[in-house]
């Protein structure tokens, strides 16, 4: 397994090795040794997601959860392509505000481990496009939060145009950061 850390202390790529041959490939997707070893700390994963988008230009994000169900994603695209952000929002990182983009999809197998502290959102490079996530804690609609996917503060460039952006109710009237009261 190929790991690939960021200047940002938290997030880490991790891009799983394909054995291939004539009938397709097989790959470990998950170690639990691997995965420790490297983040030098105990994580169990209680719940997986999965979301599906049909449309290119959909973003989902930038979401977070509080503590004391602050969440650990460990994210990878199975169908179609993602661009993946996570944003540092840990009071006193040295990072703070810093981002982390990355591009997910099948034929590179990566998988973003995004620790609690961070925001995270996605947006769809293809047609039905389909996400699969770990988390560390389970979804508490009473901690859930988001802040614009587009915040100036933030100066994300998704590459795409703002009229093209397919977003939920929810992500369409996110705060922005100079509002956000920070939890972590």
């Amino acid at each position: 397994m190929k790991i690939q850390r960021f200047d940002i202390l938290g997030p880490l790529l991790f891009t799983p090795k394909k054995y291939i041959d004539d009938r397709g490939y097989f790959m470990e997707t998950f170690r639990y040794d691997t995965f420790y070893n490297t983040i030098g700390k105990s994580v169990s994963f209680v719940q997986d997601n999965q979301s599906v988008s049909t449309s290119i230009g959909t973003l989902r994000g930038l979401h977070y959860q509080s503590p004391p169900f602050g969440q650990g994603k460990l994210v990878r695209c199975t169908s179609g392509s993602i661009i993946d952000v996570a944003v540092d929002i840990r009071k006193n990182s040295k990072t703070f505000g810093k981002t982390v983009m990355v591009e997910l999809s099948p034929d590179n197998a990566a998988q973003l481990w995004i620790p609690e502290g961070f925001l995270h959102g996605f947006l769809t490079l293809k047609e039905f496009t389909e996400v699969q996530y770990k988390c560390t804690n389970y979804y508490s609609p009473n901690h859930d939060g988001n802040i614009a996917w587009n915040d100036p503060e933030l100066s994300i460039n998704w590459g795409i145009d703002s009229n093209s952006v397919i977003l939920s109710e929810k992500d369409k009237i996110a705060p922005e950061m100079k509002n956000f009261i920070n939890p972590f």
